[in-house]
């Protein structure tokens, strides 16, 4: 039986909130609170909420709920239908500091991705502790670098010449070269003797399995100078003509899927939590956690067996403020193929980066492609769609590949994972159709 003084102290902290509740949202919001009142009925934890809530400070203890406890009482996972129909299981209700966020302070919060614990608060969410803080005002509020609209022509500008492409075309006949990256985050400790030639092999391609190395650039591929002379040469459109397309934030920031060899394994992961971590074990996946040891595969070979016994901890994957880094956890290094990474540092967009155990790396920067994006949007519909490529990473466990290893493709190393950026291949998306069909139609190969 629930006390009296129970029900006051639930109504005063349910009057405290500042999110519109339908009926099932109240029941869940007092179902919760009564979890938390049962929990600290023997301490002053949920005088100080509601002190903090009230009176808007931080000046409070930690107050906590287990990760264990979440989960038992948001039992029912969030299912959200996309707009080409499917259907998405997330796992996991949202994050009981998301909650708390919510409920009592920014009603308009979306995901964690927006928040920051305080240095002082011990029990942060990003702390990655099995308690986590629900005091709201023991987080702060991050602001996202507002993405500027592009302004996008309501038809296209006279498409780039094939070798006007080159710099964003992943295409081509060899092998990516190798960087390895040793010393934290900032993009001058990065450091590589030479600049990989333009174009790699093929990911359709057959891989070889012998040593081999890239000694001469592929001549780029012939265009056709009539077709060229044929491209539109005048712009009758205005500035004013032009319409703004703006970036819109998903649910789900990337999608991840797993191979061996070329053969995808499992279904894919989508990732709606701004810190996860991809490794080896056994245990059930969730929103913050795929894990590969539970995928079966009929046609698992041995080298894929050693390889995955050592995938171990993994890789973890941070999306803050718009950016997205990659860390390795694991005994045994990591390997990505970034293009938007490699563009940074003037690489060719498809070498492959070594990041060895305990380090970490910027693999995305919305920033930037907003950057390139807003450059390319006036050059055509093909430039356009070539930054697909860039909203797609690739990462091997274990085992690398490129012009230093014996594996010259993804696809012949025996465990890696594919990220898809939802938000950017979405903006891109909707940018495309506002520019309508190309001069030169555009395909899966082009």
């Amino acid at each position: 039986m629930f006390s009296i003084a129970g029900n006051q102290t639930m109504k005063r902290l349910l009057g405290e909130k500042k999110l519109e509740l339908d009926y099932q949202e109240k029941e869940k919001a007092e179902k919760f609170l009564k979890v938390l009142i049962k929990k600290f009925k023997k301490d002053k934890t949920l005088e100080d909420l509601e002190s903090a809530i009230k009176h808007q400070t931080q000046a409070t203890k930690c107050v906590t709920v287990s990760r264990m406890e979440w989960r038992a009482m948001m039992n029912q996972p969030d299912v959200i239908t996309t707009s080409t129909g499917e259907t998405i299981n997330t796992n996991s209700p949202v994050l009981p500091h998301v909650w708390a966020c919510r409920f009592w302070r920014w009603p308009h919060l979306k995901s964690a991705v927006e928040l920051q614990s305080l240095s002082a608060c011990s029990h942060g969410y990003e702390k990655n502790m099995s308690e986590i803080c629900i005091q709201p005002y023991h987080y702060n509020k991050i602001e996202t670098p507002a993405l500027p609209p592009v302004l996008v022509p309501k038809s296209t500008e006279p498409i780039p010449s094939r070798d006007q492409l080159q710099a964003i075309n992943l295409e081509g006949n060899s092998i990516p070269k190798n960087a390895t990256y040793v010393d934290g985050l900032k993009p001058q400790s990065f450091g590589i003797a030479e600049t990989p030639p333009p174009g790699y092999m093929s990911e359709d391609s057959e891989a070889t399995d012998h040593d081999h190395s890239a000694t001469n650039s592929p001549h780029p591929p012939a265009y056709n100078s009539e077709t060229e002379m044929n491209y539109q040469t005048t712009i009758s459109r205005s500035l004013l003509d032009a319409q703004p397309v703006a970036y819109c934030e998903p649910p789900f920031w990337c999608s991840i899927s797993y191979y061996e060899m070329n053969l995808r394994v499992g279904e894919t992961f989508h990732a709606s939590q701004p810190s996860l971590t991809v490794d080896g074990f056994t245990d059930p996946s969730n929103s913050e956690r795929f894990c590969l040891g539970l995928l079966s595969n009929i046609n698992r070979n041995q080298q894929i067996e050693l390889t995955r016994r050592h995938v171990g901890k993994g890789v973890r994957l941070y999306y803050i403020g718009g950016e997205v880094f990659a860390e390795c956890l694991g005994e045994s290094s990591i390997f990505v193929q970034s293009p938007n990474c490699n563009n940074r540092y003037g690489w060719h967009p498809a070498t492959v980066v070594k990041i060895p155990p305990g380090c970490n790396l910027k693999i995305f920067n919305n920033q930037e492609f907003a950057a390139l994006l807003s450059q390319l949007v006036n050059q055509g519909f093909e430039a356009v769609y070539q930054l697909t490529r860039m909203c797609t990473i690739r990462m091997s466990f274990v085992k690398g590949w490129g012009a230093e290893y014996r594996r010259q493709t993804v696809t012949a190393t025996p465990c890696w994972i594919e990220l898809h950026l939802n938000g950017p291949l979405q903006w891109l998306d909707k940018v495309l159709t506002q520019m309508g069909s190309p001069v030169i139609p555009c395909s899966s190969i082009s």
